[in-house]
């Protein structure tokens, strides 16, 4: 456990992940196989080795970040003797009042972090059970319990329990709660009370905080828009708080100070001496005079926040030595605003905005920008501006050659932010696009690590709610380069999509009424292709949708485009594979097409290539038999036997151990085919060009398909019948040119 421990400690940002991670991550997914149930319904480990309290604590901790902490799965804290809490973490989990008390207060918690649990627990039913339990009751140091309602639905007048039974509390949070005045009495009647966040409650008078003057050291009072105090008065209980090291009053709504409140605080001799941070950001208008003149006569400051407020120009408060700085007037400041700020949605997407324009010509990578940018949509996932701002901020920090200095992992954490985006706002246009803007990389594309399976399947289904060209043909570009780095197995899930297919089908369609060729018709034909390879649903699909049709006219208005002819013929490839498909295939008019693209001396030699593998299929005894005229059926025999190369160059990199089955396959028949109607000059071709080499170690490779190899060893046994020695007067074929 020491080395867990140490592994922790030096673990940083872009390691790998730490052995204490990995091991908690696996009992969270895992903690139902571990765990047998007890009496009352919740569980416990079948076999529970003692932990060191600070692991306990991290298993809590993961537990409900990993969504799993709840009234069964809380049961195994239920042992004390080998799952000791000090320091609780159920922020966000669900769990019922009775399971906290039962579970977790009989514990000697220092501290508890109930923030925002997601169920019917109070403030009320939690105070209940820490002030249960005697030794909570006497250490509990911190409780944070923000976003919590103070009663239950009955709206009960009284707290069941009292803060002031807490007596060694130190720091209190009830940040966005509906605590009220009577409440702050309560709490300022706490004997050791030093820290206190009443953030956005409904507090209306600060009075009752005279009563902890002689302890108080820090108080948030950010957002609190129902006092009803005078500034004044306001001040004035401000003032008497002498041991005061840290005081936030900024204004979440970003308004003008009209009533001068921060100005008399800045300009009241004497106030705040011990002061350490300043928080008056979202007060706009404040003067900058006045900050500066406040600043200088506290050395000690340390923090100050000037967010919106229009100060913060001065070269005093920079922001780059020891007095940190959140505002608007350069760099730095925004980003110690990013981090100040992170859960505080009006400031975020003012800094956000203040960001969008610092960033637009960066000119060297700045990975902690990123970081903090994501942080803020994470915190913000239902904001639609803060994602828009946000999506903008990544774009500009991820463009050209900024996105080769950022860590792979943090990239992949880029992706799957910007994804969350999209789904989360399917309809929503410009957030789209700047989504897709940064996605549309090839650097993020190939090399970061992130679910391209789930990536290209997400960015599909919200195709269809878009008709904008700009969305379209960068979701596509997109999608096609995903689609080319999944497996086999991926392309033929996602292939099973129907609505995939139709989505990609309906653009073709649409470019080619217009009779475009551009970016977005070439990688829907490319997207097309690689979802219909070797997976014959897809393939059914295509058919289904009329694809076929489509493809015929495609074939004739694209006739001068070898780029869209040889997509168009690899999918009709990949269809003719399917035997009970073959049959769709059978047209006279695109049979004698696609001959005609076979005999052309002047079409390129990849696009006689897919020709003569559709039509080898078609007159091959497998499969559906010869449905078209006689005639045509010797022609097309004729003349793939005909069929002849100068060189098997452009074969070679197709053959490489790396590409896939059904890349190699198709290089490995072509050879075949032609060696077998002409045993003496290919053989002899290959030997010449070191072919039989490349062929060697593909056939003894311990990757290579059985499939390829068995093919492979077919071609070496060709040329063991056949070969003879190397002539210079080799005979070339003229049908076919690849040179």
């Amino acid at each position: 456990m020491y080395y867990i421990s140490i592994l922790v400690l030096f673990q940083d940002a872009e390691s790998p992940s730490s052995l204490t991670d990995i091991s908690m991550a696996w009992v969270c997914h895992n903690v139902e196989v571990l765990c047998v149930a007890q009496e009352d319904g919740s569980l416990r480990f079948r076999h529970c080795p003692v932990f060191p309290q600070e692991l306990a604590d991290q298993l809590l901790h993961r537990m409900a970040d990993e969504g799993v902490l709840n009234d069964r799965t809380v049961g195994i804290f239920q042992n004390l003797e080998h799952l000791r809490l000090r320091r609780a973490c159920i922020q966000s989990s669900r769990l019922s009042a009775e399971a906290f008390r039962r579970s977790l207060c009989p514990h000697k918690l220092q501290e508890l972090n109930a923030s925002h649990i997601h169920s019917d627990v109070t403030i009320s039913d939690v105070l209940h059970g820490l002030t249960s339990s005697k030794l909570c009751r006497q250490g509990l140091q911190t409780l944070l319990m923000d976003g919590l309602r103070l009663y239950g639905g009955a709206g009960e007048e009284s707290l069941q329990a009292s803060f002031s039974m807490l007596r060694g509390l130190k720091k209190l949070s009830l940040a966005w709660t509906d605590l009220n005045d009577r409440g702050l009495e309560d709490i300022c009647a706490i004997p050791m009370l030093e820290s206190l966040d009443i953030s956005g409650t409904n507090v209306t008078d600060l009075t009752p905080l005279l009563n902890c003057q002689s302890r108080l050291l820090s108080l948030n009072a950010h957002g609190l828009q129902k006092v009803e105090m005078p500034a004044s008065s306001f001040i004035s209980v401000l003032s008497k708080l002498h041991l005061l090291r840290h005081l936030d009053i900024s204004n979440d709504r970003l308004v003008m100070d009209r009533d001068d409140l921060v100005q008399q605080l800045l300009e009241r001799p004497g106030m705040l001496p011990q002061l350490v941070s300043l928080d008056v950001s979202g007060w706009r208008g404040v003067s900058g005079a006045a900050i500066q003149a406040f600043v200088e006569v506290r050395p000690g400051l340390r923090f100050i926040g000037l967010l919106g407020t229009g100060a913060g120009g001065s070269e005093l408060l920079c922001g780059d030595g020891q007095l940190k700085v959140a505002g608007e007037s350069s760099l730095t400041q925004l980003c110690e605003a990013l981090r100040r700020y992170s859960d505080r949605e009006s400031f975020i997407r003012e800094v956000l905005a203040h960001l969008y324009s610092h960033t637009s010509d960066m000119e060297e990578p700045q990975p902690h920008i990123v970081k903090l940018v994501l942080a803020a949509m994470r915190h913000h996932t239902d904001s639609p501006h803060v994602q828009l701002v946000a999506s903008a901020c990544v774009f500009n920090l991820t463009v050209q050659e900024l996105v080769l200095g950022m860590p792979l992992r943090l990239l992949g954490n880029v992706v799957q932010q910007l994804l969350t985006a999209m789904k989360n706002f399917p309809n929503h246009e410009q957030l789209q696009k700047n989504c897709l803007l940064t996605l549309c990389s090839d650097h993020i594309l190939q090399v970061a690590p992130f679910d391209r399976y789930e990536a290209a399947k997400l960015i599909m289904m919200m195709l269809g709610n878009h008709e904008d060209q700009t969305v379209q043909r960068m979701a596509v570009a997109v999608v096609s380069i995903l689609v080319s780095k999944l497996s086999t197995e991926e392309i033929a899930e996602l292939g099973a999509e129907a609505y995939i297919m139709k989505q990609l089908l309906s653009i073709v369609q649409q470019k080619a009424s217009l009779g475009v060729v551009d970016s977005t018709l070439k990688f829907a034909l490319s997207a097309l292709w690689n979802l219909t390879d070797e997976t014959p649903t897809a393939c059914r699909h295509f058919i289904q949708c009329q694809g076929i049709e489509l493809y015929m006219e495609l074939l004739e208005s694209y006739y001068s485009e070898s780029s869209i002819q040889q997509k168009l013929l690899g999918l009709l490839n990949n269809v003719a594979e399917v035997e009970e498909l073959r049959m769709e295939l059978m047209n006279e008019d695109l049979v004698e097409h696609i001959l005609s693209l076979l005999i052309n001396p002047e079409v390129e030699v990849d696009i006689s290539y897919f020709a003569g593998g559709i039509l080898a299929h078609l007159v091959s005894v497998r499969g559906a038999a010869w449905s078209l005229d006689a005639e045509l059926h010797s022609t097309v025999q004729e003349k793939l036997v005909s069929l002849s190369f100068r060189t098997f160059q452009p074969f070679y990199p197709l053959l490489h151990v790396s590409q896939c089955p059904g890349v190699q396959l198709w290089a490995l028949w072509a050879i075949q085919f032609v060696c077998r109607q002409n045993a003496p000059q290919y053989c002899d071709m290959l030997q010449s060009e070191g072919g039989t080499d490349i062929l060697r170690v593909l056939s003894s490779h311990a990757d290579t398909h059985s499939d390829v190899k068995s093919l492979t060893q077919n071609i070496l046994k060709i040329l063991e019948q056949n070969i003879h020695p190397t002539s210079s007067g080799t005979k070339r074929g003229n049908i076919i040119s690849v040179s």
